[in-house]
């Protein structure tokens, strides 16, 4: 009977250990935002017209009709012959109306432009359903900028003041300061780099080498503004070395440091998950705040399916010294 007390509180505590590290997810997906109406959750990511997902409980996923059935009419100006194959949302909620930003990229250049579209629902099956397309917001061309137009999110300061931060390689992570109409550039503008990484010269554009960063994502949280970034490699199945790393700053422009006082400026970041057992690498992440437990929402390539990309949430917590750990 004691033997059998025994095994019993052991597999009870085993199952609640799994229930409440992780839940890895079986839909694919890559760079994965979220968002809660009422009591469902919608998840937005890279996608052929950018894919969408809907849940109840942030465990089980139905697929929704993409965002666009068609490209945006400026893509193509964009990107040449442009298949709808958008990536990187970001989305939020702001006076009543939700903001889509997306990528619009051709792959390995920074030919490229972060747009956004608008919708007072995510229900699909509420009549006043439409997303509504705005526009390029920023654009970034060859031989002209150093910095890369894709993976945008919108943050706002403690003067509701808002921030686009975005990037991928080149010269690093930028933000800028957008208009209240979150669609344009503020005037005069203003820039900030926000996170770097040293990049051995000879390399071409198409190899990111040693200098491979992208995709900030700021939460704020403790009284500092978190960016949470992806070093090193996506979307090469069993090849990818991501990883997320995470700095802090009390300004939202920075400077951003990482556990050591390292500016990301200077190649700082601290690594909060990488690849293990389970998965070749991990990344892309989204952060936020749901029924007051804090999540991260990131892609990983599974081994077990040879690379494919899979949601993973996980509960975030705070240690002692404010910087985030995983459950």
């Amino acid at each position: 009977m004691e033997l059998h007390k025994n095994i019993k509180h052991t597999f009870s505590a085993l199952m609640l250990l799994m229930a409440s590290v992780s839940f890895a997810q079986e839909i694919v997906v890559h760079d994965p935002v979220v968002i809660k109406q009422k009591e469902t959750y919608y998840l937005y990511c890279t996608g052929k017209g950018i894919s969408v997902f809907s849940s109840k409980d942030l465990k089980s996923w139905n697929p929704e009709p993409p965002v666009f059935k068609d490209k945006p009419v400026w893509a193509d100006g964009v990107a040449a012959d442009f298949k709808n194959h958008i990536w990187a949302p970001d989305i939020s909620l702001h006076n009543n109306v939700y903001y889509l930003y997306y990528s619009v990229s051709a792959f390995a250049k920074n030919t490229s432009a972060i747009g956004v579209a608008t919708n007072t629902t995510l229900d699909p099956k509420d009549k006043k359903y439409k997303w509504v397309d705005q526009g390029i917001v920023i654009q970034s061309q060859p031989n002209r900028d150093m910095w890369n137009a894709i993976d945008p999110n919108l943050i706002f300061d403690e003067n509701n003041t808002p921030w686009l931060s975005f990037g991928s390689f080149w010269e690093g992570l930028k933000m800028v300061k957008l208009n209240p109409d979150l669609k344009s550039i503020a005037q005069p503008q203003e820039w900030h780099t926000i996170a770097k990484r040293k990049r051995t010269f000879e390399l071409p554009d198409s190899d990111p080498g040693d200098g491979a960063l992208e995709a900030p994502f700021i939460f704020k949280k403790n009284g500092y503004y978190y960016q949470f970034l992806s070093w090193d490699l996506c979307c090469r199945g069993e090849k990818s070395t991501y990883k997320v790393v995470v700095g802090r700053s009390k300004n939202i422009t920075g400077p951003y440091v990482d556990k050591d006082g390292k500016s990301l400026n200077e190649g700082g970041g601290s690594i909060l998950v990488q690849g293990d057992e389970k998965y070749y690498g991990t990344g892309h992440n989204s952060a936020y705040t749901f029924d007051g437990k804090d999540y991260i929402f990131y892609h990983a390539y599974e081994k077990k399916t040879n690379g494919t990309p899979r949601l993973v949430v996980r509960e975030m917590l705070w240690d002692t010294d404010l910087w985030p750990v995983l459950k």
